[in-house]
């Protein structure tokens, strides 16, 4: 089929392999609007239809048949082992096997050097790998005493073991099997009976999926396509590889800088534009209900990856990273973050480092993933020390209108964010070390400036000055906890705090 999109790739300037990929994600959407009309009375016809449509983009579109016989084998593997391993290491032989096949293939891509523009099998099997796991920790979930779980663990649990065709239906479930949102089992089973919709139906409505689901799956299929077509347009000269090229070391100092921003921006594009696609062809399928809006309109917002303003004009360095890669922040804190914590303990700094090794390795092997990993620990340290230290002074008293201060801290903070995200993110782009320290060489090492010199402020006195002053005008600090997002490595407070912990017990 290549003869359908090489001219495509010529004439807008992209590569074969992206034409194709946003193919497959366009026609998703119509095929969501046949699948929902797959009555619930046969869900082994719309299992069916997941799995011949998922092999459709992989053989004959995306010409990867080496790599769906991998995955295949993986969902094949996860189902033997979750089925006949009985013992509270199951979870954890699931995740071996998936995740190392994982990393063989992470090996293998920077071995024959990649560039990110080449869609390979690594990039459905990261699906997949969070699915799997997840599925495990369902099954193991299911086969506990309800007492011993929390909430999330009791909604998602698995009781009846699934057949092979559910399973197959459920990991190759098509909207999200190339680039996301991942599911849980139990999701995709309630999206299958269409007990999804059960109780939220509207009283007006007769139907049993609410109305409203077209409205909101278009928007945001139309938004995606305007990400893309920004991306397709300026990112020839807007990326964050400019940096290291002679050309920019020719501009002045601010022309440079705000360059970088917008190539930002650019980059970023693209995967608002494949993710705001597939949670439009999600909720044609008529997954991500939520319930209705106090106008009465039916909201779709379950299978979202992405809270774009958020991430754009976010409020602080922690809500553009609770805004970005959501589902995958799900499946580091559910599947890893909690399970490595003992239990009867709170998590800490050993439940935080697993996580985060996890996501690293989770992503790839490049070493501009760990600079971008490393570096984080830092900003969430200093961010961490704002909330703590500054938020308290700027806050309005309960009721009171947000005073211009408050104003002013969250332009800062919004300012600070965007200009800190692009920093930390290019080595995630640039892939190799060498390019990443040359880019941050390039552009002064500003982030490293601002994050410094705001570590250096509250471990060098800011700290207890700005906690005097709170106590003198009254004002009492929340108490700030790490960061609901598991991508970044732990805050060094908690570094610091886990190392007198365990310097105290060794005394013992």
């Amino acid at each position: 089929m290549d003869a359908l999109f090489v001219p495509l790739a010529s004439a807008i300037g992209a590569s074969v392999d992206q034409i194709k990929l946003i193919s497959c994600l366009l026609i998703a959407c119509p095929l969501g609007s046949l699948f929902i009309r797959i009555p619930a009375s046969q869900p082994n016809l719309k299992h069916l239809f997941n799995l011949l449509v998922s092999v459709f983009f992989f053989i004959p579109v995306l010409d990867l048949s080496w790599g769906f016989v991998q995955l295949l084998g993986s969902v094949l593997g996860t189902y033997y082992i979750a089925a006949n391993v009985k013992g509270p290491n199951m979870p954890w032989m699931v995740f071996a096997f998936v995740m190392g096949h994982l990393t063989i293939n992470h090996v293998i891509r920077a071995f024959y050097n990649l560039s990110y523009e080449t869609f390979e099998v690594t990039g459905p099997q990261m699906v997949l790998t969070m699915k799997l796991t997840t599925f495990a920790w369902n099954v193991w979930d299911g086969r506990t005493a309800p007492e011993n779980l929390d909430k999330w663990q009791l909604q998602k649990r698995v009781t009846k073991y699934p057949t092979l065709l559910e399973f197959l239906g459920y990991s190759f479930y098509f909207p999200g099997v190339l680039v996301g949102p991942y599911l849980d089992y139990a999701s995709y089973m309630s999206l299958i009976d269409e007990s999804l919709f059960e109780g939220k139906r509207s009283p007006s409505s007769t139907r049993s999926i609410p109305d409203g689901r077209k409205r909101v799956a278009y928007r945001k299929m139309l938004t995606g396509l305007v990400f893309l077509g920004i991306f397709v347009v300026l990112s020839p000269s807007f990326y964050y590889g400019i940096v290291i090229t002679p050309w920019f070391m020719t501009q002045g100092f601010l022309y440079r800088m705000a360059y970088f921003q917008f190539s930002g921006f650019i980059e970023r594009s693209k995967y608002y534009a494949i993710w705001t696609l597939t949670e439009g062809a999600s909720i044609l399928t008529g997954l991500g209900f939520t319930g209705y809006s106090p106008s009465g309109e039916s909201t779709w917002e379950g299978a979202a990856n992405v809270k774009i303003l958020e991430i754009e004009l976010p409020s602080n360095f922690k809500v553009l990273l609770d805004s970005w890669n959501i589902n995958t922040n799900i499946w580091l804190r559910e599947c890893i973050y909690k399970r490595v914590t003992p239990k009867g303990k709170k998590p800490g700094f050993r439940s935080s480092m697993l996580t985060f090794a996890t996501s690293a390795f989770w992503h790839g092997i490049a070493t501009g993933y760990y600079l971008t990993f490393f570096f984080g620990g830092f900003i969430t340290t200093a961010g961490r020390l704002c909330r703590a230290n500054l938020r308290p002074l700027v806050l309005p008293p309960p009721g009171a209108p947000t005073t211009i201060t408050k104003r002013i801290y969250d332009l800062t903070g919004t300012f600070a964010g965007i200009l800190i995200l692009n920093y930390v993110a290019a080595p995630f782009m640039l892939l190799t070390f060498s390019d990443s320290i040359e880019a941050w060489r390039r552009l002064h090492w500003y982030g490293f400036w601002m994050i410094g010199s705001t570590l250096a402020f509250f471990w060098l006195g800011g700290s207890s000055f700005l906690k005097a002053l709170q106590k003198k005008e009254g004002k009492v600090a929340e108490k700030v906890v790490t960061p609901e997002s598991h991508v970044m490595p732990p805050p060094l407070d908690d570094v610091a705090e886990e190392l007198k912990e365990l310097q105290q017990r060794m005394k013992e």
